[in-house]
């Protein structure tokens, strides 16, 4: 695979499998694409008004870890966030690096388009009476919106470009081979240095991180780091499983080389290129 996305004239021939037109193909591939990047961009919308609204406490169900000193917490907003580095990862593997950085990109796009929607909203006039302005739903949801967007573009767009490069040196590295070290490999780098950012922009940024008074710190803070970046690591190792299954199908079902041969051999290129 390169790093550019395949050309619907370009398929890889599988035993048992026909071959299909370039109408079809395209509409395969292109289908397939606008899933991965549908549920990415989805989610991220989803992840930012969620944000920071609440946080979930990973201990609630081990005996007696009310006395805990540090708390062991996520925001409600990490909880899918895991599924986009996934999205992107398959969309590497099948697209190429430059499709999955264009689908990054466009999800910085996205990002300022609901904070743009979001202020419109608290920026026109309402029918609340003018000591009420400001308060209400609406306008908890905005503010902690703005905290979460702001940390998350910020380390979303470290995070995710982490994640696009750390994949293709591995998968250059082993030379297509090893799909679990990339998949995972890459998204345990880039997780780590999302988490980080969230969690110290959220707390010196938005200041809602629920921070015990009178206790140290950077103990609190790298007790967030660490649950969060827990939570995350639990979740690559499981959708290692989807993946390697899921590349392996779609790799047929798109027509495309397996990881370890080239896209095309120059015959066949020349071939369906209409040359000799």
């Amino acid at each position: 695979m390169t790093h550019s996305s395949p050309l619907p004239t370009q398929q890889h021939d599988y035993a048992g499998l026909p071959r299909l037109s370039t109408a079809a193909l395209h509409q395969r591939r292109e289908h397939t694409f606008l899933i991965f990047a549908g549920i990415f961009l989805g989610t991220l919308a989803m992840l930012n008004i969620l944000g920071i609204t609440r946080f979930i406490n990973l201990a609630a169900f081990i005996e007696g870890s009310e006395a805990w000193k540090y708390k062991i917490a996520i925001a409600v907003g990490v909880l899918p966030y895991p599924i986009t580095f996934l999205c992107t990862d398959f969309i590497s593997e099948l697209y190429g690096r430059k499709r999955a950085n264009f689908v990054v990109f466009t999800g910085l796009i996205l990002n300022i388009w609901v904070m743009t929607i979001l202020w419109i909203g608290g920026a026109l006039p309402g029918f609340e009476a003018p000591d009420e302005v400001g308060e209400g739903v609406f306008y908890d949801v905005r503010r902690l919106a703005f905290g979460a967007v702001t940390a998350s573009m910020i380390a979303y767009l470290f995070a995710q470009f982490v994640d696009v490069q750390v994949f293709h040196f591995w998968k250059k590295l082993t030379k297509g081979k090893h799909l679990w070290l990339r998949n995972n490999g890459s998204t345990l780098v880039s997780q780590l240095v999302d988490t980080t950012a969230v969690i110290l922009i959220t707390h010196y940024y938005a200041g809602v991180l629920p921070i015990a008074e009178g206790e140290s710190l950077w103990p609190q803070l790298l007790a967030f780091i660490a649950a969060g970046y827990l939570f995350k690591v639990v979740v690559a190792a499981v959708d290692t499983i989807p993946f390697y299954l899921g590349s392996h199908w779609l790799r047929r079902y798109l027509r495309l080389a397996p990881a370890t041969e080239p896209a095309h051999p120059p015959a066949a290129a020349a071939v369906e290129a209409g040359v000799g």
